[in-house]
């Protein structure tokens, strides 16, 4: 394995390739200025490291573990990025699973967490959470980011394990911070993008675009700032699945003869998920100053998509017209899909730079309406049944509260902060799927299909102290509680209700840091912390009966357990800096979603289930340089390799007599890379060349899909991206791109996007 892997690196991913500038604030503010102690005075001793200047104060204390952060401006020279999660791209160990532009499902997966991790990490809008705790999967759980826009953004931060009794034990995989700005004077920005994916796999061939339009406008008047965005997109996407089964459909001709994952036969019949989306997000802000040391922010975020799905067959009958040969599976793939949803948020808090200081922080996502439809089956030729189904999630919604104090017993910038809170949460899952009459009308309704509902609710308390013992020298020790309740669990299927049982849980997670500035361009960091993560309501309760992938519920599910520490050792140059991170995570009774195809079901069925032990560790290296060699070349990049195993899973039953003990834990790569070189050979050009690399993913527990480049497997994949920006003068700007200009095939567990150019016109008044 690591030999294959320094081929591959070799061949693609050398570091001397490393780039886009990522400005790595190890250890640094987390862009909060009322937390600008003797601590962080001491940290800018590393005078290499580039610090964030912070604009929004945060609501919780300094991070005491690693820290990266992007720059947006660095963004928009060197990112090929439409949505705002791309802005995160190219950050050490991360990536985001986003299947095509306009994708509803881009879920954040870190060092030791997979793709299918969404409730692992914490992502949030300055001190606004978007994560989407009412699940862990790759559908309903994703963050919610078009709750602000890429224009929006100052820097994103990114923190690295669950090191902070600030943050819930969902922060095992990190916590990434979204920091947004607003200005002094007047802004708008006008900025058009166009995308075109060149596609081609099996039968299916064409060209797939995204017509993107975004205005934002910002500014201040005295007391109030302000901020509104508004961003519409027309997207094409290639097709996100296969129809395929074990025979050739009587009658007909065009199979394609195909594997599965397990290299078991699973012929190709066609494409489905070819998605032709038209979404609209809307979000605003605004900011007032109470008095000189006490701000209100409210912070709203409309979100709207509608969807038609259609398949794309291979098959052919004796006449050579187009067929589904009576293969259910592409009913499944023909839907529409209709959704409105509405978050606000509301945070006061203070800056005084004095003894004392607080924050309180409410939010609310409603899930207004989100319906899809879809028909039961097909009938003759490419025809599909008059009846169907709709599957809703209206009335899904969640809350959250926050309550910061801290607390600096010798004063503003003293060598104590203490900080408390409190947190309460509650989400509230309404999953019904319905009979329809006639299925493109989603109005005739009659009976119930299937339904799974059910709330859970997190009450915590947490402490957390940084304390300067001497100046170099920083102990960092914290505690967190929390209570939790799921109830009202409710399923239905097969015409069989069932009430499920209130389950409750309680867990105290402590943390600690200590970090020891060795010398002023040297400093060790030791990190060790607890996290208790509580099943979601989607793992405990949802049941999906509709689309490409059936769910069911699994209520009898525990929390899982992590023990987690790293030490991290980080080096200041000239204009840069290197990291190399040892961390090591112990899971207990982790929570592992599996996908696999029953007999007699024409869609893969995903569940969750209890895995006695997971252990993850691994090393992580960082760089970072500017004006290597020549003046405006700019390199970074980051590789981790982690050892992720399977210790203990006395509950895998295998038919076929395979054992999970000792196998690579689902959905986590061995390897993973990261290079990007950046060249601005004067104020107005910067000329980017970006690669990504993935070892191979399992995403069975016993590791037994080791057939790759097929549908549902999960593929090691190299991929680069080139960017060329000009700005053509103080108001105008415009940007050229091709991502995966190699044209990797890969399929993580979808097919994903193939050669894209991209380009972009940015107006700013």
């Amino acid at each position: 394995m690591c030999s294959s892997f320094f081929r591959g690196a070799a061949l693609g991913l050398p570091l001397t390739l490393l780039a886009s500038s990522i400005a790595l604030a190890q250890g640094g503010s987390d862009g909060d200025p009322q937390q600008t102690t003797a601590t962080d005075k001491r940290i800018t001793s590393l005078d290499a490291v580039k610090v964030i200047a912070a604009t929004q104060q945060g609501v919780a204390p300094r991070f005491p573990g690693t820290l990266a952060s992007v720059p947006a401006e660095q963004v928009e020279a060197t990112v090929n990025a439409v949505d705002v999660e791309d802005a995160a791209k190219y950050l050490p160990s991360i990536f985001i699973r986003k299947r095509n532009y306009g994708d509803t499902q881009p879920v954040l997966a870190t060092r030791t967490w997979g793709v299918n991790s969404s409730a692992r990490t914490l992502v949030y809008i300055d001190d606004i959470p978007i994560s989407a705790l009412i699940a862990n999967n790759n559908t309903i759980g994703a963050p919610r980011w078009g709750m602000t826009s890429p224009e929006a953004i100052d820097h994103i931060d990114m923190l690295y394990g669950p090191f902070s009794a600030a943050y819930a034990g969902n922060s095992m995989g990190g916590v990434m911070r979204i920091v947004t700005r607003i200005p002094d004077k007047t802004e708008v920005t006008i900025k058009q993008t166009e995308a075109v994916q060149s596609f081609d796999l099996y039968g299916t061939h064409g060209n797939y675009s995204t017509s993107q339009t975004s205005l934002t406008a910002s500014g201040r008047s005295g007391s109030l700032g302000w901020f509104f965005g508004a961003n519409a997109a027309n997207s094409f996407s290639q097709p996100l699945s296969m129809i395929t089964g074990s025979t050739t459909p009587t009658g007909t001709a065009g199979t394609i003869p195909a594997l599965n994952k397990l290299g078991q036969v699973a012929n190709v019949y066609g494409a489905g998920g070819l998605l032709h989306t038209r979404m609209l997000d809307l979000n605003g802000k605004l900011v007032y100053d109470i008095t000189p040391t006490w701000r209100a922010t409210y912070m709203v975020g409309y979100w709207s998509n509608h969807g038609q799905s259609h398949t794309d067959t291979y098959l052919t009958d004796a006449s050579g017209n187009p067929t589904y040969g009576k293969v259910s599976g592409f009913a499944s793939n023909v839907y529409q899909l209709s959704a409105h949803h509405l978050m606000q948020a509301l945070s006061v808090k203070s800056d005084t730079k004095g003894d004392y200081d607080a924050s309180f922080v409410v939010s609310h996502y409603d899930f207004i309406k989100d319906h899809q439809w879809s028909p039961a089956g097909v009938t003759s030729g490419t025809e599909v049944t008059t009846n169907g189904r709709l599957a809703s999630y209206d009335g899904t919604q969640w809350s959250t509260a926050d309550a910061t104090l801290f607390w600096r017993p010798q004063g503003y910038g003293g060598a104590h902060e203490v900080s408390f809170g409190a947190h309460a949460d509650q989400y509230e899952l309404a999953n019904p799927t319905r009979n329809l009459a006639s299925w493109q009308d989603p109005s005739t309704v009659t009976t119930l299909y299937a339904a799974g509902s059910g709330k859970t609710q997190t009450q915590a308390l947490w402490v957390q102290d940084a304390w300067q013992l001497t100046p170099a020298w920083l102990l960092t020790l914290g505690g967190r509680y929390e209570w939790w309740k799921a109830s009202d669990g409710f399923n239905f299927s097969g015409n069989k209700a069932v009430q499920q049982p209130r389950e409750t849980a309680d867990a105290f997670s402590p943390k600690a840091t200590l970090q020891w500035s060795v010398a002023p361009d040297w400093r060790l960091t030791g990190s060790l912390g607890r996290a208790v993560r509580f099943p979601t309501v989607g793992e405990l309760y949802q049941l999906v009966a509709t689309g490409s992938t059936y769910s069911v519920p699994n209520p009898d599910l525990k929390p899982e357990t992590v023990r987690s520490g790293e030490l991290a050792v980080e080096h200041a140059l000239d204009q840069g800096l290197l990291r190399l991170s040892l961390f090591q995570e112990n899971t207990k009774q982790a929570l592992i979603s599996q996908t696999s195809t029953l007999p007699n079901v024409a869609v893969p069925v995903t569940y969750v289930m209890n895995v006695g032990e997971l252990r993850n560790r691994g090393v992580e290296l960082v760089a970072q340089k500017d004006n290597v060699l020549v003046q405006g070349l700019e390199l970074s990049g980051s590789v981790t390799f982690v050892d992720s195993t399977i210790l203990s899973n006395d509950s895998f039953v295998s038919a076929a007599g395979t054992t999970s003990e000792g196998k690579h834990a689902p959905y986590v790569p061995r390897w993973r890379a990261t290079a990007v070189a950046t060249y601005r050979p004067n104020a107005s050009w910067a000329f980017t060349l970006a690669g990504r690399y993935s070892g191979k993913q399992y995403s069975t527990l016993d590791n037994t899909d080791n057939t790759p480049h097929v549908f549902g497997a999960f593929d090691s994949f190299r991929v680069f991206d080139v960017r060329a920006h000009y700005q053509i003068n103080d108001h105008l700007a415009a940007s050229f791109g091709i991502d995966n200009i190699n044209n990797e095939k890969y399929y993580l567990y979808h097919p994903f996007p193939q050669r894209t150019y991209v380009a972009d016109l940015k107006l700013s008044l």
